[in-house]
């Protein structure tokens, strides 16, 4: 198989110019491959209809030779907590089941504008609270790389049954079914969403690239708030050119989002780098936290390595405050997810209880049976943190805290570091039938511990798929830039994609498929 790393000599945006293969045959051969490899449960709703009707005005626009952009024709899939016009928005959650907005989100919006075909709505943890698409109400999400030739290589059931059914492994989360949407060839780009590594991580563990922009960058409106303070959209692709790409179609004030920056925002092309001489990385010391497996810490090594033999500086810094950044952060993200899931009270939309003693009642029965006891258990928290004699000691606390976590990387990229270079999580995908023995709350402050410090001070951060582990899965390292220097964030992250040559998933569904599309070009990228 090609290598994900080399130049594409047949692109799919060029394909579609040059009538190799028109959005209608492309956005059918995805929608075949959702079918196929529907065992993934990547996503709650699959859109066809739409799809194909969005499909059929982009090939009326390539034929008349005005199509909108790089994004004209290509099918792309959206995480089910962003807003959709008159498509099912769930959340994955009982509260939601059978919403229908009556708008897009902004970055839906947006994508649409330009040409983008939405083929469906991705599964993802329950209001986007936690780290393993696990918990939501239509069930886990199962990594694409379970039922990959490298990974059935690499591990040795005990029986043919145990193989199929306990040995697959979670696509981490929560937007987990977006990173196996990209992994799998359904879709060529995803939205996530990213609080606290909710792109990242999943990115990392489906060997997809999944950036968090900068706080501000892109807006959230239309996305269904989890914490407001850190929420960002996140992007998920196959290659880093591909994120650039759509970074440049989202970026940009949005009237509609006060906390987005006002300035216009130029897309880029990202330049090859050839020269790594004049940059310095920094290795904050603190990310090598308990828990960091010894393969991901020899990847890391050998990354900083590979800067430092191409001519860049590389040095130890440290992020002091780092090591509280869990705990600040899980008395803010409960405070903010107590506030915002305030709304959910079966007056206005959602699920409503049948019990009709009173008003009370109604509300107690209705969030009761609507929400899982993760949301509960995360709106109970953020209750008790913000009772009146709490506030002071946990909120006001958190929040210096929080201010301090800021100040440290705002001080280590004062003093000339370009770049941090960081493991994304602490090991690759966990089997699914291991992963739940642990809930989901210890589940999430292991797993965020790296990615979720670059949502508290607000950074642009990347995950690279890196390297394949010892058992044959992805395994991706974590670059954080500085504020709204997506530029250069992209442009080393694309130098080094460029250098480890990850290797493209071999999955035997997409073999099945005889598409054209699939084989003429490194791992189906568009831009």
């Amino acid at each position: 198989a090609a290598l994900r790393g080399e130049w594409m000599r047949f692109q799919v945006s060029a394909a579609l110019k040059e009538g190799h293969v028109t959005p209608t045959e492309l956005c059918q051969r995805c929608l075949s491959l959702i079918k196929s490899t529907k065992f993934l449960n990547a996503y709650i709703t699959v859109a066809e209809e739409s799809a194909l009707k969005q499909a059929e005005e982009s090939a009326e626009r390539y034929r008349r030779g005005q199509p909108l952009g790089v994004l004209d024709g290509i099918p792309i899939a959206v995480k089910d907590n962003f807003n959709t016009a008159g498509i099912e928005t769930t959340c994955a959650s009982n509260m939601l089941k059978g919403y229908i907005s009556p708008y897009n989100a902004t970055v839906v919006q947006k994508l649409l504008d330009r040409g983008a075909v939405l083929v469906g709505k991705t599964n993802l943890d329950e209001f986007a609270m936690g780290s393993g698409s696990t918990d939501g109400v239509f069930g886990p999400v199962r990594n694409p790389w379970s039922y990959s030739r490298q990974y059935k290589e690499k591990s040795v059931p005990k029986s043919h049954s145990e193989d199929e059914e306990s040995n697959w492994v979670i696509t981490g989360g929560s937007s987990g079914g977006s990173a196996a949407a990209v992994s799998s060839f359904t879709c060529f780009a995803a939205l996530g969403s990213d609080t606290g590594g909710s792109t990242r991580n999943p990115a990392a563990h489906c060997g997809v690239v999944g950036l968090k922009p900068t706080y501000g960058l892109i807006s959230r409106h239309g996305l269904i708030p989890l914490v407001n303070s850190m929420d960002v959209p996140g992007i998920l692709t196959r290659c880093v050119d591909d994120a650039a790409a759509v970074l440049g179609s989202l970026a940009g004030h949005d009237p509609k989002d006060s906390t987005t920056i006002q300035d216009n925002f130029k897309p880029f092309e990202l330049p090859n780098l050839t020269d790594v001489s004049k940059l310095s990385i920094g290795i904050p010391k603190e990310y090598h936290a308990p828990g960091l497996s010894s393969e991901i810490l020899a990847l890391w090594s050998k990354a900083a390595e590979l800067f430092k033999n191409a001519g860049a500086k590389v040095i130890e810094v440290s992020l002091p405050h780092t090591r509280y950044s869990i705990v600040c952060y899980h008395v803010l993200c409960t405070a903010e997810v107590a506030s915002n899931m305030a709304r959910f009270d079966g007056l206005e939309y959602g699920h409503r209880s049948d019990m009709n003693k009173s008003t009370e009642s109604m509300y107690a029965a209705t969030r009761r049976e609507g929400f899982n006891d993760v949301v509960r258990g995360r709106i109970l928290s953020g209750n008790y943190f913000l009772l009146k004699q709490n506030y002071e000691k946990y909120f006001v606390k958190a929040q210096k805290v929080r201010r301090l976590i800021a100040n440290d990387f705002a001080k280590v990229f004062g003093s000339g570091v370009d770049i941090l270079l960081t493991p994304t999580t602490l090991s690759d995908a966990a089997p699914y039938m291991e992963f739940i023995k642990e809930d989901n709350r210890t589940r999430s402050a292991q797993d965020d511990i790296l990615t979720q410090a670059a949502n508290m001070a607000g950074l642009p951060a990347i995950n690279v798929p890196t390297a394949l582990s010892e058992r044959g899965l992805p395994v991706g390292l974590q670059f954080i830039g500085r504020s709204f220097q997506e530029k250069q964030l992209l442009t080393v992250a694309k130098w080094f994609e460029k250098q480890v040559k990850f290797p493209m998933i071999q999955l035997e569904e997409v073999k099945r498929h005889d598409h054209c599309v699939f084989q003429h070009q490194k791992s189906a990228s568009f831009s």
